[in-house]
C-alpha cells in the first residue's frame, strides 16, 4: 500500500515558490464556503464545544430521514462519506473477500479493502464511463461490495438510469451495492436517478452515499451520510466511532439542508464554470472526459501528467495529478469561482506557450 499523499497548503506553496497568489483547484471542494445559515449555527454552537457531540447525531439523522422519507434507522452519518466507506469495509469484509469497482475511480474503495486483506477487483472504464456489464461479469461468490460512483470521481461522468436499472436487475443477491452520489446536487440531467428514491426505497440491496463536503461548502467539517436498509445501517453502527461527527459538523449540516435557493445558485455557477474549463482545456488540445456533470473535469495530457502538474504549480495553479487513481497521464481540475477559473486559464496558457 502507498500512503495517502496530501497536497501542500496553499500558503506553503506560495512561500516555497515565491508566488503572489496560489489557487487550489485540486480537491473538488466547493469554492463558496458554508451557507449563511450554517455560519450562524456554527456561531451559536461555539460556546458548547467543551461537550462531546451527540454520538447518535439524533437531530441530523432524523432531519435526513424526514427529507428522504425513510426511517432514522436507515440513515448513518459519518465524518464524510469517506468515513462511511471505511466503516462499511470493516463491517463487511474479511481477508480474501472481494470488492468490485470501476477504475480509475475513488481511491478509498480500493485502499479500505486492502487494509482489511480483501481483494479489490478493478474493472477498466469504457470511454471514461463505468462499464456496468463488465463489473457484473467480475462478480464472484467472494464479492461482498460493488462500488458505483455516479458521477465517477475522477472522470466526472455519470451513469444513467437505464444502465443502473439493468444493473440492479442483474446483480446477485449476496452483493451489497454502494451507490456513491457525493456530487448529486450538481447534476441537472433528467436521466440521472435519485438512488435513495429509486433503489434504496424500492428494496434494492444498496447503500446510497451523500455528503455535505461539496456543494454545501462543509469539507473542512467532514460530514456525510448513507441511506440503506436498517440491517445494513445496524452493521455499520457496530463498528463506527462513537463521536464520529463533531458538534459543529452536525449543526452546520442541519442548518444547510433546506437551502434550496443557494443550491440552485451554486449549481448554475458551477455548470457555467465547468463549461469554461472544458473550453480552456480543449483550446490547448487536451482531451477532456465527458460529458462532465459535477464540479470537476478530467483531462488526458499525455503519458505522464506530473510535468504539467509541476509547471502549473509554478504558475500558482494547484490541480490534481491522477497517478494514485490509476491514470498517470491525466489531471483533475476542480471548478472554482469565475476569477479562479480565469487564473487557471492564464496559468495553462503560460505553460503551454513555454512548452509548444
Amino acid at each position: 500500500m502507498i500512503p495517502y499523499e496530501p497536497g501542500k497548503p496553499e500558503e506553503e506553496v506560495q512561500r516555497e515558490l515565491g508566488l503572489d497568489r496560489v489557487v487550489k483547484l485540486a480537491s473538488n471542494e466547493g469554492p463558496w464556503g458554508p451557507f449563511p445559515a450554517a455560519l450562524e449555527a456554527l456561531e451559536r454552537t461555539a460556546a458548547t464545544l467543551n461537550r462531546y457531540p451527540d454520538g447518535g447525531a439524533y437531530h441530523l439523522r432524523n432531519a435526513l430521514a424526514e427529507r428522504h422519507g425513510v426511517g432514522p434507522e436507515q440513515v448513518v452519518t459519518g465524518a464524510g462519506a469517506d468515513a462511511i466507506i471505511g466503516h462499511l469495509s470493516v463491517a463487511a469484509l474479511d481477508p480474501g473477500d472481494e470488492i468490485v469497482t470501476g477504475w480509475p475511480s475513488f481511491i478509498s474503495y480500493v485502499l479500505d479493502a486492502l487494509k482489511l486483506g480483501a481483494v479489490p477487483v478493478r474493472v477498466p472504464l469504457r470511454d471514461h464511463h463505468l462499464d456496468l456489464d463488465a463489473m457484473l461479469a467480475a462478480i464472484t461468490p467472494r464479492t461482498k461490495l460493488v462500488y458505483i460512483a455516479t458521477p465517477n470521481n475522477p472522470t466526472g461522468t455519470m451513469t444513467g438510469r437505464a444502465a443502473l436499472d439493468a444493473y440492479f436487475d442483474s446483480v446477485p443477491e449476496h452483493v451489497l451495492t454502494v451507490l456513491d452520489q457525493a456530487y448529486l446536487e450538481y447534476i441537472d440531467e433528467a436521466d440521472y436517478p435519485d438512488g435513495i428514491e429509486e433503489y434504496a426505497k424500492q428494496g434494492r440491496r444498496v447503500l446510497v452515499l451523500r455528503t455535505f463536503s461539496k456543494i454545501y461548502g462543509l469539507a473542512g467539517l467532514r460530514v456525510g451520510y448513507g441511506v440503506g436498509s436498517a440491517e445494513t445501517v445496524a452493521e455499520i453502527l457496530k463498528v463506527r466511532r462513537a463521536f464520529d461527527v463533531s458538534s459543529p459538523a452536525q449543526v452546520a449540516a442541519l442548518a444547510s439542508i433546506d437551502g434550496y435557493e443557494e443550491l440552485e445558485r451554486r449549481r448554475s455557477l458551477t455548470a457555467a464554470g465547468r463549461t469554461e474549463l472544458v473550453e480552456t482545456l480543449r483550446a490547448h488540445g487536451l482531451e477532456v472526459a465527458g460529458p462532465a456533470v459535477a464540479n470537476f473535469v478530467f483531462a488526458e495530457v499525455g503519458d505522464d501528467a506530473r510535468p504539467l502538474y509541476d509547471a502549473l504549480l509554478r504558475q500558482g495553479a494547484i490541480v490534481r495529478p491522477m497517478g494514485a487513481f490509476g491514470a498517470p497521464g491525466a489531471v483533475r481540475i476542480t471548478v472554482g469561482t469565475p476569477e479562479e477559473n480565469a487564473f487557471f486559464a492564464c496559468a495553462l496558457a503560460s505553460v503551454r506557450a513555454a512548452t509548444t
